[in-house]
């Protein structure tokens, strides 16, 4: 069997359940929440990714977010937007992203998860692309471009392979919509704190918590906060209402401003254990 593809019995029934259900049916036993790191693939270069993931693996992530760089991605701040100009500029292809995801995944205990625009899976083909990324390791995909509407055919798809398909909603979804897409979701959901791109904030909006709670009152499917988280301030004021946090703009900012490699993982590192020891932290 797969290491993403595990077995789950439930009275008479047995159903599959991905790494991601997994480790959060783990986290929810012991009490934990899930710290989700995000990189840019091939920024500044794949080894150098590859090597940050086994660094935030050790700090103790739980699932680690890695994005597949698009020349126009529509929810990316500038940070985020310019590693993937650099990663782009350099010549990176999506099946270099895989090798290196696939030469990875084996060192590591976080399962992994892929950011990537609806316009690169379909130009592979749904059931290739997701074929695919099972064979590099990960086992889901966030697609922020993609409709709940327009996600019949990938969604079939991603529960035939037992592959995680986590869908956004945001601080303006009406909450209707917000029951549609969770109903939709696997995985995860990911819930985006903030109205407009990613990057690092120095206040959420204050009625962020309402808007968690009240979804996660109507789901039993894990709720995962991203956007604008970067301070220990932020995750102490999440923890008690999210399933997870994800941190992108923050490390990928600091692994691009390091002088080496070396720094560039000191620098994620201290991040990371930062982060993750705030929720730890009553």
């Amino acid at each position: 069997m797969p290491p993403w593809q595990l077995v789950q019995v439930s009275g008479d029934n047995v159903a599959s359940m991905s790494s991601i259900d997994q480790r959060f049916d783990e986290l929810r036993k012991a009490g934990k929440k899930a710290f989700i790191p995000f990189l840019t693939a091939g920024d500044p270069s794949l080894q150098l990714t590859a090597r940050l993931l086994e660094q935030l693996d050790t700090c103790g992530s739980a699932i680690g977010e890695v994005g597949i760089p698009y020349s126009d991605p529509i929810a990316d701040g500038p940070v985020i937007q310019a590693s993937y100009t650099r990663a782009l500029d350099s010549g990176i292809r999506i099946k270099d992203i895989f090798r290196t995801i696939g030469e990875v995944t084996p060192k590591l205990k976080m399962p992994l998860v892929s950011m990537v625009s609806y316009s690169i899976i379909q130009r592979i083909g749904s059931e290739q692309f997701v074929n695919d990324a099972l064979v590099a390791g990960f086992a889901g995909a966030i697609v922020p471009d993609l409709l709940v509407e327009e996600a019949d055919s990938l969604r079939t798809i991603c529960r035939k392979h037992d592959f995680s398909l986590i869908h956004l909603v945001t601080p303006t979804t009406p909450q209707d919509r917000m029951l549609r897409i969770a109903e939709s979701s696997s995985g995860f959901i990911y819930f985006v704190s903030i109205t407009g791109i990613t990057g690092e904030r120095s206040e959420l909006p204050a009625d962020l918590l309402d808007k968690v709670q009240w979804l996660r009152e109507r789901t039993d499917l894990p709720i995962c906060i991203g956007f604008g988280i970067s301070q220990p301030s932020h995750v102490k004021l999440l923890s008690p209402v999210a399933d997870g946090l994800i941190v992108g703009s923050a490390l990928v900012r600091r692994a691009a401003e390091a002088k080496s490699a070396e720094q560039s993982i000191a620098a994620v590192r201290d991040l990371a254990n930062e982060l993750i020891s705030a929720m730890q932290t009553p």
